[in-house]
């Protein structure tokens, strides 16, 4: 054992980025998208078991709304990444893994030249 040299820690850059994306950015999404469900559906029992009380619907209505707008923003950006995904032809997309298998780009001579 060496006291006096600086031991390394050898990692790859995708490997991190794979391990981050798996364990805290998916998990975080599933999280978000339950939480504004659980915001929306509070919103309409909240509109529901009040409708003698016009300050409570009102508060329900608001709920309701922002709901539906987080659902709105994150199923859009679903859909925007899944547009990418397929314009750039990008399949076999495994996230537990964190594996991604692009197909091999291979230019012909006319593209070369341009």
């Amino acid at each position: 054992m060496n006291l006096f040299s600086t031991n390394i820690a050898y990692a790859s850059v995708d490997s991190f980025v794979a391990n981050v994306d798996r364990l805290i950015i998916n998990p975080l999404i599933i999280f978000l998208f339950a939480l504004a469900l659980a915001f929306f559906l509070y919103g309409v029992f909240e509109f529901i078991l009040n409708q003698d009380n016009d300050e409570k619907k009102t508060q329900g209505k608001s709920h309701m709304i922002w709901g539906i707008i987080g659902l709105t923003i994150m199923f859009g950006v679903w859909t925007i990444l899944n547009i990418l995904l397929r314009t750039f032809n990008i399949t076999d997309i495994n996230p537990k893994k964190g594996e991604v298998k692009l197909n091999d780009y291979s230019p012909t001579l006319n593209e070369l030249k341009n």
